[in-house]
């Protein structure tokens, strides 16, 4: 069954909707959570707002690419792909200072910066869940960010709640790493699916 002109244009309209209060979300909560993070030197809430970074830019790109051609709309997202590990580099990095001076974080900071950050993922989320099978990798790689960021300040959350109780920078350092390995899978789902999309013009 074809699907109407008007109704792909309704929809790609809807998507840059939802997409353009995504991005403005991500960028205003990435300058709370990454001040946060300095100001107590939390691994995990260094990671998350990198994160959210990553995110505006990828929301702006994908408000460019729809507009384009699927073929063109599967490059994107292969780039995209690879951007989606950024943020996990610079976790790397931020752990290793980390594991070397083992300092706890302040744990009521990590706790409320890790909730608000679930309030702007869970939002996002939801807002963007409808959109997640839209037409290819650019929809899918905005729902699978927002959804493993909420999932990550779920984690972050916890962490604050078991450093107050172990007095430990352990909790905050595995969490840290844990956000690395959602992206490193984010990133492969979305390249699978930005591959399809090539190969499907071809």
């Amino acid at each position: 069954m074809s699907v109407e002109p008007t109704s792909l244009q309704t929809s790609d309209t809807a998507l840059r909707s939802a997409v353009l209060f995504v991005t403005l979300a991500n960028l205003a909560y990435f300058g709370i959570e990454f001040a946060v993070a300095l100001a107590i030197g939390s691994v995990a809430l260094f990671a998350d707002s990198i994160d959210f970074l990553e995110d505006t830019v990828l929301n702006l790109l994908i408000l460019v690419g729809l507009s384009w051609s699927t073929v063109w709309r599967g490059r994107l997202g292969m780039i995209l792909a690879a951007l989606l590990l950024i943020p996990g580099l610079a976790t790397i990095q931020t752990a290793w200072e980390k594991f070397l001076h083992p300092t706890p974080p302040d744990p009521t900071w990590l706790a409320v910066a890790g909730a608000g950050a679930l309030v702007i993922n869970l939002t996002c989320a939801l807002v963007l869940t409808r959109y997640r099978k839209h037409r290819g990798s650019l929809a899918k790689a905005a729902f699978l960010s927002a959804r493993n960021d909420a999932l990550a300040n779920i984690a972050i959350v916890v962490a604050g709640l078991l450093t107050a109780v172990i007095l430990s920078g352990w909790p905050d350092l595995i969490v840290g790493l844990g956000i690395l390995a959602m992206n490193a899978d984010a990133a492969r789902q979305v390249w699978i699916a930005a591959r399809r999309e090539v190969r499907t013009e071809k």
